[in-house]
């Protein structure tokens, strides 16, 4: 599946972690706060225990959406939408 993960996290330290966890996860970031990527259920399912250990409910936010191809193909995307220092070519493939 293809799967965004969207936060905003009060703590610097806390905000790396779940940005290094992303990254650990094969998800790529599009946006500081923004990461997508391909991946399976069972690393869908590890990412959000992890994040779950890292993030304080009182004040964090943490999405991670799931999609399908199709869906991410039917996306709009509006003005700069990515930051294209940050984008790969593989995030660039999925939308193809």
């Amino acid at each position: 599946m293809i799967a965004w993960v969207i936060y905003d996290i009060k703590e610097d330290d806390v905000r790396g972690k779940v940005a290094k966890c992303c990254k650990q996860a094969g998800l790529y970031r599009v946006q500081y706060s923004v990461f997508l990527g391909t991946i399976d259920e069972n690393q869908k399912d590890t990412l959000q225990l992890r994040l779950e250990g890292l993030i304080d409910e009182e004040t964090d936010s943490v999405y991670i959406f799931p999609m399908s191809k199709s869906e991410l193909k039917a996306t709009v995307l509006l003005g700069k939408a990515f930051d294209k220092k940050m984008v790969t070519d593989e995030v660039k493939a999925l939308f193809l």
